[in-house]
């Protein structure tokens, strides 16, 4: 059933927020020194995206954001489990799969360098890749969707897997690779996920990244400086009892690979524009097409790729270099009313005045 109520505000918050953290690290934590505050402590969080838990490709486009994310969440206190697509799901949206059979496997030999980053933590970070099929996963088997594995998460799969009877405190879907701004959200697995933990009545954060220049390699620099600026967005949400399931919060990071400072961040809608699009060129005279992206040179100009809206997240993100934060509903009734208006406000303000700086 789908949920009004915010989260209780939480005692322990990040040094520097204005108040006193209460949780901190013990010697054993990776890559955390004693005494350094804890403010997601106790905090139980899922994690998935639509690009896999392989994190193989030399691009670091399936599922390398993903690794990161767990790390400062676990840095942070929080208590990490993942499930996430079997393969890459990237553009499924929010489809689901209607039939058959779902198979939650266990990775146990995580990418270097990322393994022993929830050692500390009650589920021990444990990661699972999520197939179609009931005969366990093969290399070659088909992932599920990126809503698939939040679904199942959500209505027993956590129980069974992790011992969450009560279920996650938080979703977090990323980071992607790659942003997802303005037409490219409707096709985006990252907020598909998003948007169903939010319509199961949990509160959920989609994380994408930006790639470097050539937008075909996703350095690790941008997902780290996401990862931890993430880690320290939601421990302000956490602190002021900002995180509702009434909106989802989209958001994305510039490439600061080269050495760029990200802005601040900017409250954005989705804008009206296109940064990509699908093209679809017929083989000869054939019944065959073939799938190809486009790229609209310069913002574009015209046609789909024109933008209108002056606080398109496209353009704060790929133009001003900006932290674009977007609340994203469920609800895709034109003119629908606001009924969580107070708390958006809230976080609206907190984005604007009072959220960290990257």
């Amino acid at each position: 059933m789908r949920r009004s109520l915010v989260l209780t505000a939480a005692a322990a918050v990040l040094a520097g927020l204005g108040a006193t953290a209460v949780a901190t690290a013990s010697a054993t934590t990776p890559g955390v020194e004693r005494g350094t505050p804890r403010p997601l402590a106790g905090m139980r969080i899922l994690l998935s995206n639509d690009d896999s838990m392989r994190a193989a490709k030399a691009s670091n486009s399936d599922g390398m954001g993903l690794y990161e994310l767990r790390r400062a969440m676990c840095a942070a206190g929080a208590d990490v489990v993942v499930m996430a697509p079997w393969q890459v799901q990237s553009g499924k949206g929010t489809a689901v799969t209607n039939g058959g059979a779902l198979t939650v496997q266990r990775r146990t030999a995580l990418p270097a360098g990322y393994g022993g980053d929830c050692a500390g933590a009650p589920s021990g970070g444990a990661v699972f890749g999520v197939c179609l099929g009931e005969d366990g996963c093969a290399p070659d088997s088909p992932g599920a969707t990126p809503a698939d594995t939040v679904k199942l998460a959500l209505r027993g799969g956590l129980a069974a897997k992790a011992g969450w009877k009560d279920g996650p405190d938080l979703v977090l879907t990323g980071i992607n690779s790659g942003p997802n701004v303005a037409a490219s959200v409707n096709d985006s697995g990252t907020v598909g996920a998003a948007v169903a933990a939010i319509d199961q009545g949990v509160p959920a954060l989609a994380f994408s990244s930006s790639g470097d220049e050539s937008q075909l390699y996703f350095p690790r620099e941008n997902y780290r400086a996401h990862a931890e600026f993430g880690a320290r967005f939601v421990a302000g949400l956490k602190e002021r009892g900002l995180l509702t399931p009434a909106f989802a919060l989209k958001v994305d990071y510039p490439d600061v690979s080269a050495g760029r400072k990200a802005g601040a961040p900017v409250w954005t809608r989705v804008g009206d524009g296109a940064v990509a699009y699908h093209a679809y060129e017929r083989r000869g005279t054939g019944d065959t097409f073939d799938i190809a992206l486009g790229l609209c040179e310069g913002g574009g100009s015209g046609g789909e790729c024109a933008e209108s809206r002056a606080d398109a997240d496209s353009t704060w993100l790929l133009g001003e270099g900006h932290v674009t934060v977007a609340p994203i509903t469920w609800d895709r009734t034109y003119g629908t009313p606001v009924d969580a208006r107070r708390e958006l406000t809230a976080v609206r303000r907190y984005v604007e005045r009072e959220a960290p700086r990257p």
